[in-house]
């Protein structure tokens, strides 16, 4: 990697959100494209701006080799993610096509009747771990009913998926291959179910994906089934995270509680710069396919890049007061947590809808949310908390 020999600095040295973030603030001000020997070395990008720039740019920007740092170490390469036009689209126009306005409408009923019931126990108990018992179930639910999965493997996908996730924290590659390989075989009988009997593509992603013809030719089956196998497992990596992070923020702020309970109407702006601060992934990985320059840094071809989406939205330059919860920022829509250009999350709708039931039930079924306990913080590529211990005072 071309640069000077020492690093600008190490991801893993912060062990807190705080101090991962201030090493953000730092590098925007002083090295704002900053290098690191950890991870097999990389580049990253921490101010709005480039970010951004980066983001738009899938020619010099390319995704077909890393989507993150630290990267698969088996070397896996799934659609849509690990894909560079033109053999993205199919795949991205697939899923798109499940994830349109009318039919979201139409999952809101049977996903809040969800979050309700997997809510429920810990109102009763009087809190717990709100991130891992209710975060990371409630999107096992919503993953089943945006993909038809039957409502039994919902309670499997949940623990299956945390295992996946803490063994990746871990670097547990055993639990990691077992996992993964269960999920692929979720997926597989997805596809053969589909084959048999497919579905309106606008309703069921698996029935899409198999009607798909570029180039008049069905896309490979191997790879329909690791585009599904990524749709099992990527919505249940950021909730978790992102719903701790709110509700170590409303422990703190009892007044902001009362304000979303006493006017539900201002959640949804409340959530996206909930979005804003608590971006659950620091970011995603690019590999540079031409020299280029940037703030007098060389970055050659075939050197991965990370864009630090969760740096550029507390860039000041763009977010006055950074880091402080500002209701109603004016420019909140710029903000960057899932991501932008033609890798923006596909999933943001269905992200957003399931997020404002959850918190909209948590907040109708309490009278106040209280700090419970230590908070485990996450490692890279997230960040954020992964374990909440809270106090729910029943409504």
């Amino acid at each position: 990697m071309s640069g000077p020999e020492h690093d600008d600095f190490d991801p893993e040295a912060a062990g807190s959100v705080e101090e991962s973030l201030a090493m953000y603030a730092r590098l925007r001000s002083s090295c704002p494209v900053a290098r690191s020997s950890r991870h097999g070395g990389f580049w990253a990008l921490t101010r709005y701006a480039d970010v951004a720039a980066a983001a738009s740019d899938p020619v010099t920007f390319i995704s077909s080799v890393r989507a993150v740092v630290p990267s698969d170490p088996r070397g896996l390469r799934r659609p849509p993610l690990n894909y560079d036009a033109p053999a993205h689209t199919p795949y991205r126009r697939a899923l798109d096509r499940t994830l349109q306005r009318a039919r979201i409408d139409r999952l809101e009923p049977r996903l809040r009747a969800h979050a309700a019931r997997e809510l429920t126990p810990l109102v009763e108990r009087g809190g717990g771990d709100i991130a891992q018992e209710f975060g990371a179930v409630f999107p096992a639910w919503v993953t089943t009913e945006w993909l038809n999965l039957d409502p039994h493997l919902a309670p499997e996908l949940a623990a299956t998926a945390a295992r996946w996730v803490r063994a990746w924290r871990d670097l547990d590659r055993e639990v990691v291959n077992e996992t993964s390989e269960r999920m692929y075989a979720m997926a597989r009988d997805l596809v053969r179910d589909r084959r048999a009997a497919p579905r309106p593509v606008e309703e069921d992603p698996a029935s899409s994906l198999l009607a798909e013809r570029p180039g008049g030719r069905p896309l490979e089956a191997e790879h329909i089934v690791g585009a599904l196998r990524q749709c099992l497992v990527v919505g249940m990596v950021a909730p978790p995270i992102l719903l701790g992070s709110i509700c170590v923020h409303l422990a703190r702020h009892r007044e902001l509680q009362s304000e979303l309970r006493a006017r539900p109407e201002l959640l949804p702006a409340a959530l996206e710069e909930f979005l804003r601060l608590f971006t659950p992934y620091r970011g995603f990985a690019r590999t540079v396919s031409a020299e280029i320059e940037l703030h007098g840094r060389r970055i050659r071809p075939g050197e991965p890049v990370t864009l630090v989406y969760a740096s550029a939205n507390r860039d000041e330059a763009v977010f006055p007061d950074p880091d402080t919860f500002v209701q109603g920022r004016p420019n909140i829509a710029a903000h960057l947590a899932f991501g932008r250009g033609r890798h923006a999350c596909a999933g943001m709708p269905l992200a957003r809808l399931s997020m404002r039931l959850a918190l909209e039930e948590l907040l109708r079924r309490t009278s106040a949310i209280e700090a419970g306990g230590p908070v485990e913080s996450a490692r890279m590529p997230e960040i954020g908390a992964v374990s909440v211990p809270v106090r729910l005072r029943p409504a």
